[in-house]
């Protein structure tokens, strides 16, 4: 190759650097592979799972490393089987207590217990629709209408989720296993106060 030859090859090879160096980067976004897009159930999976519904909703145990909640009853609210008795009365500048399996709550208002939102037809959400989830969220009130939402369900914070995250939130609790648990009643203060 004669230098002339090496000239232009080299000259060419500046060029084409040239070129390259100064082309409008790609975009970052599109070099990075979209994840997929999830399903609605998936999605609720992904709220209730970050959003901290299994701290109440699912009972606690004592793990290897402290109180963690007991998977195997994921989102069955308070066990049927445990008994409830009186709470000690709140020391000064206390608002509520919770019991051990953090699923039974007594404060000014009673005692509350969480809720079953596994699938569950007689003992869970199996018979509410979309409506009443979404109407029991935005307004407080149990399926919907009847008595209210009692502490420490964080409702008045959920409740500004938008639509779509509430019917995802729904689409998963209704694909979770169904566990049957039968949840007490809340416990009315004056209740309380006659129980020993």
């Amino acid at each position: 190759m004669t230098l002339r030859h090496l000239s232009l090859a080299a000259g060419s090879v500046a060029l084409a650097a040239a070129i390259a160096c100064s082309a409008v980067p790609a975009d970052p976004e599109s070099t990075v592979a979209a994840a997929p897009a999830m399903s609605q159930a998936e999605r609720g999976a992904y709220l209730v799972n970050s959003m901290g519904c299994h701290d109440c909703h699912t009972p606690w145990k004592m793990g290897p490393n402290g109180p963690e909640p007991d998977m195997t009853l994921a989102l069955s609210g308070h066990p049927e089987g445990m008994p409830v008795t009186r709470p000690v009365p709140l020391p000064e500048g206390w608002m509520f207590a919770g019991n051990a399996t953090n699923t039974a709550w007594a404060g000014p208002w009673g005692i509350s217990f969480t809720a079953n939102i596994t699938s569950d037809q007689n003992t869970g959400l199996g018979i509410w629709t979309e409506d009443m989830f979404l109407r029991a969220i935005r307004e407080g009130k149990h399926m919907g209408t009847s008595r209210p939402i009692l502490p420490p369900m964080p409702w008045p914070m959920i409740r500004n989720l938008n639509d779509d995250d509430l019917k995802a939130i729904f689409a998963y609790l209704k694909s979770t296993p169904p566990i049957t648990n039968h949840v007490p009643e809340p416990i009315v203060p004056e209740d309380v106060a006659r129980m020993k």
